[in-house]
């Protein structure tokens, strides 16, 4: 199962995808809700299907595969892609705290929304932001097209990580300006994963998504899930 993260959509997954069906593996893309991390995770716990999964989270998805995996039996193992593998009682405002703020901390912009604030990208600044290794007309569709976030999907705080039991994968975007790539290095080793680094923006999915797939047919070998 592919989960994205903050302000896109399944789509941004599309060229990873397509390399991982084509090597034969069982593909699930759900749409991430963006609503908060405990009800994100149990709308990607109840997407799941029977049998052995390998949950890949991008971005905040990531968080939510960490929480979502804790409640669900079958998971057998977690891959990270330039995402936020929380800890038990952290939240991405507490955890990123501790580490310089990313460029795109300046970029956001708050709306208030039937009772909810939202957090979206400067649409203007998406592209310097987001995804600075794609071309501008690509990111500018990005930009426009982009899925609000509630703020509690910061601000929850994790319940369980289920990297303390199950095997892991981290991809570190080195030239991530979203999630700082210090802070990556940090959740990655703390996680004990096996780590891979690649230059890339946030968009990591997008613009090397062949350094992507090959860390999760990595782990789904490992795990025994390619055909």
């Amino acid at each position: 199962m592919l989960v994205h993260g903050w302000f896109t959509d399944a789509s941004s997954w599309a060229p990873v995808a397509a390399q991982l069906q084509r090597a034969g593996v069982r593909v699930v893309l759900p749409a991430n809700p963006l609503r908060g991390l405990s009800a994100d995770a149990a709308y990607l716990k109840d997407r799941m299907e029977e049998g052995p999964v390998l949950l890949v989270g991008h971005s905040y998805g990531a968080a939510v595969i960490t929480e979502a995996a804790a409640q669900a039996s079958n998971v057998r193992g977690l891959v990270y892609v330039a995402g936020f593998a929380l800890d038990a009682g952290e939240s991405i405002e507490s955890f990123s705290a501790g580490f310089p703020d990313p460029p795109m901390r300046e970029a956001l912009r708050r709306r208030d929304f039937d009772g909810h604030t939202e957090l979206t990208i400067d649409p203007a600044r998406f592209g310097p932001v987001f995804a600075q290794d794609l071309p501008a007309g690509t990111t500018s569709l990005m930009g426009a097209a982009q899925r609000p976030v509630a703020t509690s999907c910061l601000a929850e705080r994790a319940t369980a990580a289920a990297w303390h039991r199950l095997p892991s994968w981290y991809l570190v975007a080195s030239d991530d300006r979203c999630v700082h790539p210090e802070a990556q290095r940090f959740m990655a080793g703390r996680a004990g994963s096996h780590i891979a680094c690649t230059a890339g923006s946030h968009a990591v999915t997008l613009s090397q998504p062949t350094a992507v797939t090959d860390l999760i047919l990595t782990a789904a070998q490992v795990i025994q899930l390619s055909n």
